[in-house]
Formats: C-alpha cells, sequence, structure tokens
C-alpha cells in the first residue's frame, strides 16, 4: 500500500532525528575511519599502505558515485527503500570484509559496503530538507555527527586496529540504524511549476501562494530558478570542499616543514580541531535561523580564506595549532550552512541528498590536489591559492543562499492556512530575500 506524502515540512522529533542522524553517520563512517581501514587492509591482505589507500579510496569514490546516482530516488517515495538497500549492502559487505580473511572477500566486501553506503548519505542528506528550520536540524545534525563519531574514533584503536574490529564496526553501526529506517522522514509533496518567465524570477505572492495551497495539499515552487540555483550550489560546495580539504591532507606534511609541529602537536591540533566543529554545530543549534543564511554563509567563506592565508604564514608550532583550530571551527559552521542552504532549496531533498554525496567525490580526490598544488606554489603559494578560492566562491554561496531564503519563506507562504487576513497581508522578507 502507497502512503501519501506530507505536504509541509515537519518539525523535528526525536525518533525521526535518530533515524536522519544515524543513518547519516552510517553513510559517512567509512570516510571517518579510513585512516584505521587502511591499517585493518594492511593487515588482512599483507600489502604497502599505497595499495591499501587505493581500495579504500575506491570504496569512497563508490559512496559518493552511489549517493548521486540514488538521489533522486530519496527526494521522492523511495526514500525509505534506498536506506534500507544502502544499509543491508554495508552490513553484508563490511560484514564480510570482517569476518571471512579471504583477500577476495575483503576487497569485494569494501566495495560492496561503499556501495551500500551511498544510499545512506543520499537518503539520510535528502531527509535533512523535510524539517522545519533547516538551519537549526543542520546545527543539530553537525553536533550528533561529530559527537558519536569521536567516540567510535576514540574506541576502535582501543580494541585493536585488526579487520574484524575496524570492518565489523562499520557493519555493526550501520544494522544498529538499519532498524530506525521506518522513522526516516518521507518527502513532502512539492509541485515544481514548469512555467518560465516572471514566475520564476520572483517570489509567489502571498495571496495566489495561499490560493494555491488552498486548491491542492501540494506546495508549488518555481522550477527553473531552483534549478540554477540547485546546480550552482553543488558546482561551488564541490570546489570548496575540495579547496578545504586540501589543505587539512596537507596539515601534518606543512606543519612539521614549516612551523616544526611535532607528532603530538598535529594530534593536538586536530583533536581541538574536532572540539572547535563541535562548538560551531552548538552554536548554529542555538542561533537557527536568526541571522540569515546568505551574509553568514559569505562571511564564514571571507574568514575561512583569511585564516588560510594565515595558516601558510606562521612559523611557529602554537599558532599553527590556533589558527588551525579556528579555520576549522569556521569550516565546520559554513558546511552546516551549506547543507541548510541545499535543505531550503527544496523540502523534498532534491539538493540536499546529492550534496553531501558531492562532498565526497571532492574529500577522495585532496590528498593528490593539495600535493599538487604544494609542488607548484609552496606552502605559502598554496594556502594562498586556497584562501583566493574561498574569497571567489563566497559569491555563488551568497547568491545561492539568498534564493534559497527566499524559496523557503514562499513555501512556508503557501502552506500557511488560507484566511483572509493572511491573504491580505504580504509575506514579510528579510534583507538577504529582496531580489538582486
Amino acid at each position: 500500500m502507497s502512503h501519501p506524502l506530507p505536504s509541509v515540512r515537519v518539525p523535528l522529533r526525536l525518533p525521526t532525528a535518530i533515524a536522519t542522524f544515524g543513518i547519516g553517520i552510517a553513510g559517512y563512517l567509512g570516510v571517518n575511519l579510513s585512516p584505521y581501514m587502511i591499517s585493518a587492509l594492511q593487515s588482512a591482505l599483507g600489502t604497502d599502505v599505497l595499495t591499501a589507500s587505493w581500495i579504500v579510496t575506491g570504496a569512497l569514490l563508490l559512496t559518493a558515485i552511489t549517493g548521486l546516482a540514488t538521489a533522486k530516488l530519496s527526494a521522492g517515495r523511495r526514500r525509505r527503500t534506498v536506506a534500507r538497500v544502502g544499509l543491508i549492502l554495508s552490513v553484508v559487505g563490511f560484514g564480510a570484509a570482517a569476518l571471512i580473511p579471504a583477500p577476495g572477500v575483503v576487497v569485494a566486501g569494501l566495495l560492496i559496503g561503499g556501495f551500500g553506503a551511498g544510499g545512506a548519505v543520499s537518503s539520510s542528506g535528502a531527509a535533512i530538507a523535510a524539517f522545519l528550520n533547516p538551519d537549526r536540524v543542520a546545527g543539530i545534525n553537525g553536533l550528533a555527527n561529530r559527537a558519536v563519531v569521536t567516540v567510535i574514533l576514540a574506541v576502535v584503536p582501543l580494541v585493536g586496529l585488526a579487520p574484524i574490529n575496524v570492518f565489523g564496526t562499520l557493519a555493526l553501526f550501520a544494522l544498529i540504524v538499519l532498524f530506525t529506517s521506518a522513522w526516516l522522514p518521507a518527502a513532502p509533496a512539492v509541485d515544481h511549476a514548469t512555467a518560465t518567465g516572471a514566475a520564476d524570477d520572483a517570489p509567489l505572492a502571498a495571496s495566489a501562494s495561499h490560493a494555491a495551497s488552498a486548491a491542492s495539499p501540494a506546495v508549488r515552487r518555481p522550477r527553473r530558478i531552483e534549478t540554477i540555483a540547485g546546480l550552482a550550489l553543488l558546482i561551488t560546495f564541490a570546489l570548496w570542499a575540495a579547496s578545504e580539504d586540501s589543505l587539512w591532507a596537507m596539515a601534518g606534511v606543512m606543519g612539521a616543514e614549516q612551523a616544526a609541529l611535532t607528532p603530538e602537536g598535529l594530534g593536538l591540533a586536530l583533536s581541538g580541531a574536532t572540539a572547535g566543529g563541535l562548538v560551531g554545530a552548538f552554536l548554529l543549534m542555538i542561533v537557527g535561523d536568526r541571522l540569515g543564511r546568505a551574509v553568514p554563509l559569505a562571511v564564514l567563506l571571507v574568514a575561512g580564506g583569511i585564516l588560510k592565508i594565515v595558516e601558510g604564514l606562521v612559523t611557529d608550532p602554537t599558532s599553527f595549532i590556533v589558527v588551525f583550530i579556528v579555520w576549522n571551527t569556521v569550516y565546520a559552521i559554513a558546511f552546516m550552512y551549506f547543507v541548510a542552504t541545499s535543505a531550503g532549496l527544496d523540502a523534498d531533498g532534491r539538493w540536499s541528498g546529492p550534496l553531501l554525496a558531492v562532498y565526497l567525490v571532492g574529500s577522495s580526490l585532496t590528498p593528490v590536489i593539495g600535493a599538487a598544488l604544494v609542488e607548484v606554489f609552496g606552502y605559502q603559494g598554496f594556502t594562498v591559492v586556497l584562501g583566493i578560492a574561498s574569497f571567489v566562491l563566497a559569491v555563488p554561496a551568497f547568491l545561492v543562499a539568498r534564493v534559497s531564503s527566499r524559496l523557503q519563506r514562499t513555501e512556508e507562504a503557501a502552506a500557511a492556512p488560507a484566511t483572509p487576513a493572511a491573504a491580505a497581508t504580504p509575506a514579510t522578507t528579510t534583507t538577504e530575500e529582496v531580489s538582486a
């Protein structure tokens, strides 16, 4: 029996939060455990680090590709099916790699597990858009993600980096959240208007919005401008993520050669960066959408660009660690604003689903990108290039975030009860919602 889709966004409740955030963590857990996976692969296959790294990279790329391929399904009625199939494949694949020591089974298991994780990424990413106040939900999601991953990253080394421990953790977590998939919020019914022209280029009038909502339970939205903004967001986010993760990938080498950073100092920098991300997620959870969306995102990208340039100039370990932690805190908040922007564009998750998969594409290639840039420009030139990239990308990010806020306001006005007073009162706007 098919179930009707909800016509509006829903409030965040504990069951839907557990399912949405838990499935998202399962999809990304391989990324976070990738250093441990490399070590476990070396142990299982008796191979060198380069070969093990390429196998893990292949699994992560499969996660990204599958996430992109299933994004459209995750934005509709098959969202829970995508999540369940993906999680089952993760359990089977990672479980086989953990329990069966044959090299062929281990490699195939990791690839199957990575393939399944893509379904978890797209379904959970799309589900984030189903909630009211995407900014606050993005903050809560970031807080839950970092808190859970921090605990897992601390516990796994304590039990050992054997294949059964590392790959078993991936399989067990996927199995646990599989039982929560029934709580994953369904996609709201969004009627994408196909008309072009002025209807695509300006918000719908409040009275017309209420009339449309009275005639149909679905919310009508201008498709052309949303599509342009969504594609621009995916491209901008992919470039920005590659820029940010290039610095993360090169942090250890750059810190050691430029600022005499010790391995202990690097550990402090990385753990401090994780704590900074937790603080950033907590702040966004509290602030929500009170500051708007476009201006904070643009400010964060500019601030991040400045901090990256400064990171290339410092020469003592203490300053390097401090700047690195502050930069990563800014990065974490900007990441969550990108998620909120994608969720605001469309309540059915048409853009928030592929957004997280797009990030994986850039993330898996950043060690190569970062090393190539360092070789060409040196460390200072490397950070200047990354900083300039942030400055340039702040412009499209700002524009898309404005469109996101405007479309979300239009959606909220259309979904409101159609009363005479509401129809006579124009929808309120904020500074960032006014068309340029």
